[in-house]
């Protein structure tokens, strides 16, 4: 399935940062510490060198990465027509059978954290949620079966 290319402004801004961080901060730093293991001599037994090259590739890879998603991806701003309903954006609470309370925010899929309570717009729940209003019911199939899920508050920030 292809990826979404939503995301919000605070996601966007944070793989901003973490690209300028990848790029202007640790990889110099990096690059300096492998210089100056390649000065000590033997290279083929030169732990520091060994690992240093392996992160420069680890750093690299995540730059090209976040370069190429940055061109693609979309910040998707909230409109006065989506209050009341769950769209991209939104922090939507709802309440399951047992009377269990969750909030979520639908975010991209470059972006959601769990912890956080952020949900990608690609998942089941996000998928069940958009476009919904307050007191709707939702069903979301999971692998345990079915749940059961009202929606009892939206809201943007």
């Amino acid at each position: 399935m292809k990826k979404s290319n939503y995301i919000t402004r605070e996601g966007y801004e944070r793989l901003d940062r973490e690209l300028k961080y990848l790029w202007k901060d640790e990889r110099p730093k990096v690059t300096k510490a492998v210089s100056e293991a390649a000065a000590l001599g033997d290279r083929s037994e030169n732990a520091e060198y060994i690992y240093g090259k392996k992160r420069l590739r680890e750093i690299d890879r995540r730059v090209r990465f976040l370069n190429k998603r940055l061109e693609d991806l979309q910040i998707v701003y909230p409109e006065k027509q989506q209050e009341g309903k769950a769209y991209f954006g939104a922090w939507v609470t709802v309440i399951d059978e047992d009377d269990n309370e969750f909030t979520y925010r639908i975010v991209g899929v470059d972006e959601w954290d769990v912890k956080k309570g952020e949900i990608s717009i690609d998942s089941p729940v996000a998928r069940a949620l958009i476009g919904k209003q307050v007191d709707d019911e939702i069903v979301v199939k999971t692998p345990d079966g079915e749940r059961y899920l009202e929606i009892i508050k939206i809201w943007y920030k």
